[in-house]
């Protein structure tokens, strides 16, 4: 079974994002800041990460950078209320993130998602479907 971290500030989202990936048979830990989501990726190994851009205190993209600097292959699907989802393609030490604007449907999510396992390690993705 997948595991996947959801970094998000807003407990509704991270509610309805954990609903859709437990039925689609992911495992799922759950931050509500940047510093909870650090220290949960700092203590177990992710297959994928779901990181808002705007959390309080610390940007998610600094997140992801960290993420990515421990686990370069990990696929990360940012996600956004705002319009800001163009700055993800503008870090460059962010390649292969794949950008999901707030509010999603669930199938939009599991798309990203199956987008950014693929971004990252097509081959990978292949072999094992």
């Amino acid at each position: 079974m997948a595991r996947v971290l959801v970094v998000d500030d807003q407990s509704d989202v991270r509610a309805m994002i954990a609903i859709v990936l437990r039925v689609n048979r992911f495992e799922i830990v759950e931050a509500a800041s940047a510093a909870e989501g650090i220290k949960a990726f700092e203590g177990g190994r992710f297959d994928l990460a779901i990181v808002d851009i705007f959390l309080q205190g610390k940007s998610g993209l600094d997140v992801m950078s960290m993420m990515r600097g421990r686990q370069a292959d990990l696929p990360i699907v940012a996600i956004s209320g705002m319009t800001a989802l163009d700055f993800v393609s503008e870090a460059p030490d962010l390649p292969n993130v794949v950008c999901l604007q707030k509010p999603f449907r669930p199938n939009d999510l599991m798309r990203a998602i199956e987008k950014a396992r693929q971004a990252v390690a097509p081959d990978a993705v292949r072999a094992a479907v």
